[in-house]
């Protein structure tokens, strides 16, 4: 099992401004700090106002812009207001990142408290609608954008006991499209990004093992990294992406084109992978 050292050159977002939801850790804290080292000026939104001041920090340490708003994506006010202190602090909004998740633990549906429930849909769907609904109107004032949300796997294929996670984020995906349609001929492009089992700090949290075994249900055998991730998003707010709107990207090992079992067969005959 392998994992890449190094990642292929990023394309350039120098003089762009792009906000980041769900920037306090993970995904969304990597994710904000390749914008910067991409060049532009970042954004950060979370509820965690300490954990996004130390994103910010590193942001600044190396030479980067960044502005830290604490944000419940599920609240219009407060994610108005964070629209409206990045066009104060930067005059512009030219992509963004809508990457704030929850949902609750693993439970079978018909045990899943109701509340539990509305609270996955109210951060998974509300959230990202709420910030399409005021990151594009900013964007058109400068002639247009990206806009990248967060899916998962799960919001491509079902999971068990994930009811509420699930429903999120295939809902996600379906505003997504919506969106791509709406404002395809404004200069508005949304996509959004599908990971499979990526190493942040849940994953980190449950053990070697675990992260075994989330490795061996891809067919690439390992977990993907916050950085590929990263590098996807980056791609699809980059002029390198300009005529691409409305997709779901997999960023998956694999697992989204089926299943690879760990035996490979060669002429009728099993074959341990790896052997030869």
């Amino acid at each position: 099992m392998t994992t890449p050292t190094t990642m292929p050159a990023q394309p350039t977002l120098a003089g762009k401004v792009a906000l980041v939801a769900g920037a306090s850790r993970g995904i969304g804290a990597v994710t904000a700090r390749a914008f910067a080292r991409a060049g532009a000026a970042v954004v950060l939104a979370a509820r965690d106002q300490q954990a996004l001041g130390q994103v910010a920090d590193a942001i600044r340490a190396d030479g980067g812009q960044a502005l830290a708003v604490r944000t419940d994506v599920g609240d219009p006010a407060s994610v108005e207001r964070l629209v409206e202190q990045t066009l104060d602090t930067f005059g512009r909004l030219d992509a963004a990142f809508n990457n704030a998740t929850d949902g609750p633990l693993p439970t079978p549906l018909a045990e899943i408290d109701p509340e539990e429930f509305d609270r996955a849909i109210r951060t998974n769907i509300r959230g990202t609608f709420l910030g399409m609904k005021y990151q594009i109107p900013a964007m058109l004032r400068s002639g247009g954008g990206a806009i990248v949300n967060m899916a998962s796997l799960g919001g491509i294929q079902g999971v068990a006991n994930l009811a509420g996670y699930v429903a999120g984020k295939a809902g996600i995906i379906g505003l997504t499209r919506v969106a791509a349609l709406d404002y395809a001929d404004q200069g508005i492009r949304v996509n959004v990004v599908a990971p499979g089992p990526i190493l942040t700090y849940h994953l980190e949290e449950a053990g070697e093992e675990a992260q075994r075994r989330a490795g061996q249900s891809t067919p690439m055998r390992r977990v993907g990294q916050a950085e590929e991730v990263a590098a996807t998003v980056l791609w699809l707010c980059s002029d390198q992406a300009s005529f691409v709107t409305g997709i779901t990207v997999p960023i998956d090992g694999g697992q989204s084109a089926g299943i690879k079992p760990p035996q490979m067969y060669r002429q009728g005959q099993p074959m341990e992978a790896g052997t030869s």
